[in-house]
């Protein structure tokens, strides 16, 4: 018993408990590339297994934000590591390549065994829906660094592609089509303008918003994650670019996938738009133009592949059930992205 460690603060055997409540979530997510077992210094991935030719290494890291904060006001900390996940694999995905293995970092005020096998759940949970292996991590208590209560979780993926597969935008031609996946709510990004809007909203957050779910629900909906529908997509035809439509919406992101001289020329009236989204504008007071440099306002991620392969796209994605739109085409102009509203 380490009692000295523990009147500075740190509970060891808190965290032994945690590291046990943890560990059967976490084989949960097991490959059979994965070398060890958890609890080692190092975590091992034996690449030599994967029969690739050259593969390519692409590596993510991210944390969820200030959407933190709902978990932790509202004690409900069992998908918030859903999201720690996606924000990490579906970045990587951009570049075409397939999620490998995930490694976490918990910081938190004072371990509390059973929160932290809710928040390392939800990680599992992510993982398992992606087929990629929690093979690491970390735990820490920082009394000194967070109040009572607070948590910080972020994460780091890696995954590998061909390296002749690997996607950069640079085939992207004038022409092309742009198909836009369904997001499922508001994901990770803006949350600090959300939980603003929803303060001075004098809502109950345990109301129910349009049907069955509660405000809380809503807001906390997990980021969705796309490894696995895109990767079926790139099984059978050639995607020319991606993007993962995160923090700056979509001003920020799509345009980030596209080489210089390419315009994204995205119809905004091609998809429908969440209600959340909706309560939110008419809260603040926004400008539409401006929920479209903060938030994904119902299209969480977005392909950009040749005419011809339009129809196939979405056969694909509907055989996968996720709901997808064709949300623009590429062109040429003097702006790297122009929204128009065509009904």
């Amino acid at each position: 018993m380490a009692e000295s460690y523990k009147k500075a603060g740190v509970d060891i055997e808190a965290g032994y408990e945690a590291v046990k409540r943890m560990s059967s979530h976490v084989e949960r997510t097991m490959r059979k590339e994965v070398l060890g077992g958890l609890g080692g210094f190092g975590a091992t991935f034996d690449l030599s297994q994967l029969n690739m030719k050259a593969p390519v290494l692409v590596s993510g890291t991210d944390g969820v934000g200030t959407k933190l904060k709902l978990a932790i006001d509202y004690d409900k900390h069992d998908t918030i590591g859903i999201d720690a996940v996606a924000m990490c694999v579906n970045d990587i995905l951009t570049t075409g390549a397939e999620p490998l293995y995930f490694l976490d970092y918990i910081a938190t005020h004072k371990v509390v065994p059973e929160i932290i096998e809710q928040i390392v759940k939800g990680i599992s949970d992510g993982c398992v829906e992606t087929n990629t292996a929690l093979i690491g991590g970390e735990t820490a208590e920082m009394g000194e660094m967070y109040h009572e209560g607070e948590y910080d979780v972020a994460g780091f993926a890696v995954g590998a592609v061909e390296k002749e597969d690997y996607i950069d935008g640079s085939k992207v031609e004038k022409g092309d089509v742009i198909i836009g996946l369904a997001s499922n709510g508001i994901h990770s990004n803006g949350y600090s303008l959300v939980r603003r809007l929803v303060t001075e909203s004098g809502i109950d957050v345990n109301d129910t918003f349009e049907g069955e779910q509660s405000f809380l629900d809503v807001l906390l909906t997990p980021t969705a994650l796309y490894v696995s529908p895109v990767l079926a997509v790139k099984k059978d035809v050639q995607i020319k670019a991606m993007t993962h439509i995160t923090g700056g919406g979509f001003y920020e992101n799509i345009p980030r996938a596209l080489p210089e001289g390419k315009t994204a020329v995205v119809n905004t009236a091609s998809f429908p738009t969440p209600s959340i989204f909706n309560w939110l504008q008419q809260q603040g007071n926004i400008d539409t133009d401006e929920m479209y440099h903060i938030f994904n306002m119902g299209i969480g991620f977005t392909l950009v592949v040749a005419p011809e392969d339009e129809a196939t796209v979405h056969e694909i994605l509907k055989n996968a059930n996720v709901d997808a739109y064709t949300i623009g085409h590429i062109a040429e102009e003097d702006e790297a992205i122009r929204l128009t509203e065509a009904k």
